[in-house]
């Protein structure tokens, strides 16, 4: 080959290199344009909101500070504030009565009804839907409609206990049964998700694991403990770390029920930072108590995310 070849040749190689450089670039940014709204939506309508809570928390924020600008800076005082109070004391072990008592009967229930329909009867589409009802009513609406029903003086409820000859029953002005009452409504209001998500995870179960199964008398019992339970092992991980993460964050129905009350019987960490912040406009103690129950929820999105991402076993 002559030099002139040689020099054409070198020339045409770092043309020829770019090319397929463009292109991986091209097939690796084109990802991120489309992730691109997504990450913006996120930063602006969840990142800078949680960010500015965070820097509320480390200062003396009130209703003053709308007009003045002015928000001094309080170091750790308002956690302290919160942590050193009785209502802290008593908000944690109403949060753990109210996420443990809701989780568990939802659970229960709604995994119950999954099963039941699991069986082809006619109606049971029908009937499934209306399982949905709590989903399409307004949480405020359906407090309102539950208040009714749990009066003391007028209620459905009592009505009907009355025919019994059972004396009236103080559901939400008794300290001592008012958060009963509230988790109630509440388990209400969660069964349709766990029958949603478990009915779905009960459907991905071959029957022929149960055909199989029944030859070797795996049945009634027996085929749910050694088939169904460990076929929805991880869609029973994933109901319970979401139900627990939407438990904790419940405001609207408590404050639709009973505001908190009586003597803060049904005050929960939730109804608590709304109180501080929009109550008594306290919105740096309120921010306070709002981290301490987002780093509660992260732990269990965290485990939530483990569990997503682990392989099904085989």
């Amino acid at each position: 080959m002559t030099s002139a070849g040689i020099r054409l040749t070198s020339a045409r190689n770092p043309r020829d290199g770019a090319a397929p450089l463009r292109a991986r670039l091209v097939r690796r940014g084109t990802p991120w344009l489309f992730t691109l709204p997504a990450i913006v939506f996120v930063a602006v309508f969840f990142g800078y909101p949680v960010v500015q809570n965070i820097v509320m928390s480390f200062q003396e924020y009130t209703t003053s500070t709308f007009y003045s600008g002015h928000a001094p800076w309080v170091g750790l005082a308002n956690y302290a504030a919160t942590v050193s109070s009785t209502m802290f004391t008593t908000t944690m072990v109403n949060t753990a009565l109210f996420t443990i008592g809701s989780i568990s009967f939802q659970f229960a229930i709604g995994l119950a009804l999954a099963l039941f329909f699991r069986r082809n009867f006619p109606l049971s589409g029908f009937l499934r839907s209306l399982l949905l009802l709590p989903w399409l009513l307004p949480l405020i609406a359906s407090s309102a409609v539950w208040k009714w029903l749990l009066d003391q003086e007028s209620g459905a409820l009592n009505e009907f206990l009355g025919l019994f000859g059972v004396d009236p029953v103080p559901w939400l002005v008794d300290p001592t049964l008012a958060l009963a009452g509230v988790i109630g409504v509440n388990i209400w209001l969660g069964i349709p998700f766990n029958v949603a998500i478990l009915y779905s995870g009960l459907q991905g179960v071959p029957k022929e694991l149960y055909e199989a199964g029944s030859l070797d008398g795996a049945v009634g019992w027996k085929a749910f403990r050694h088939i169904t339970w460990p076929s929805i092992r991880s869609v029973v991980s994933v109901v319970l770390v979401l139900g627990v993460v939407y438990t904790l964050k419940v405001v609207d129905i408590i404050l639709g029920l009973t505001g908190g009350g009586p003597a803060n019987s049904t005050q929960t960490l939730a109804t608590n930072a709304y109180n501080k912040s929009f109550v008594e406009f306290d919105f740096g103690e309120g921010a306070a108590i709002s981290n301490i129950l987002i780093v509660v929820s992260l732990v269990f999105a965290m485990v939530y995310l483990s569990i997503s991402r682990r392989e099904p076993a085989a």
